[in-house]
């Protein structure tokens, strides 16, 4: 597995050179995380484009992001927005809003995005109480234990044609392991995934990756109304 691993990790290295997925504005997004102790938990390079295409696809003129960490991918997919397009992002931490706000500030997309710091679920509320205006796309990448929550809050928030991706889905493989049923993380993925499948209103799918992140995957589904 060392080596399979090694050889996953070659195969990110080669995409991001050929393909030209780093810039100095993004080294710097996660030289500004790493220094400020944040983990390592951002998106690939790779995962980062398809994020940025996923919101280009769609046509994505509003976006909303739950789990910010340093921001990193919401300069990717604030980056597909439109003049005049918005990505509102949610973060609990507040060290990790703190640095995220000057990486989008570096990036120059301070102005079309806006990050809300607390609970995501109280803020998801506030949201939908609020009368916010449907999002084109919505990204999970937040505590997978609480997935199944954001999903129910974010329907709230969807229209006809929203894409919902679902980040980190597949736990090394421990969502397929009866034995880690239990564990929250497996549970709250296992919960979301097949809320997905249950939910009329969804057509859903999950994909594995591979990669320099290790062995994961996200899930892709459109809101039909």
């Amino acid at each position: 597995m060392h080596t399979e691993t090694t050889q996953w990790a070659a195969v990110d290295s080669y995409f991001e050179e050929a393909l030209h997925l780093n810039d100095p504005v993004l080294d710097h997004a996660l030289a500004r995380s790493r220094e400020a102790g944040l983990p390592p938990h951002e998106v690939a390079p790779n995962q980062g484009r398809l994020l940025q295409i996923f919101a280009q696809m769609a046509r994505a003129r509003r976006i909303l992001e739950i789990g910010t960490l340093g921001g990193y991918s919401t300069i990717w997919l604030a980056r597909a927005l439109p003049p005049g397009g918005r990505l509102l992002s949610l973060e609990r931490d507040p060290a990790c809003a703190r640095v995220a706000r000057r990486n989008l500030e570096t990036a120059g997309l301070g102005a079309c995005t806006e990050i809300i710091e607390g609970d995501a679920r109280d803020s998801l509320r506030r949201l939908v109480a609020e009368g916010a205006p449907p999002f084109d796309l919505i990204f999970l990448d937040a505590d997978k234990a609480d997935n199944p929550h954001y999903l129910a809050a974010v329907l709230a928030l969807a229209r006809d044609g929203t894409v919902i991706v679902g980040d980190n889905i597949i736990r090394g493989g421990r969502i397929a392991d009866p034995a880690a049923a239990g564990q929250p993380d497996v549970r709250g993925a296992r919960d979301f995934l097949e809320a997905l499948g249950r939910d009329l209103r969804l057509t859903a799918t999950a994909i594995q990756t591979v990669g320099s992140k290790g062995w994961d995957g996200f899930s892709l589904a459109v809101v039909s109304r």
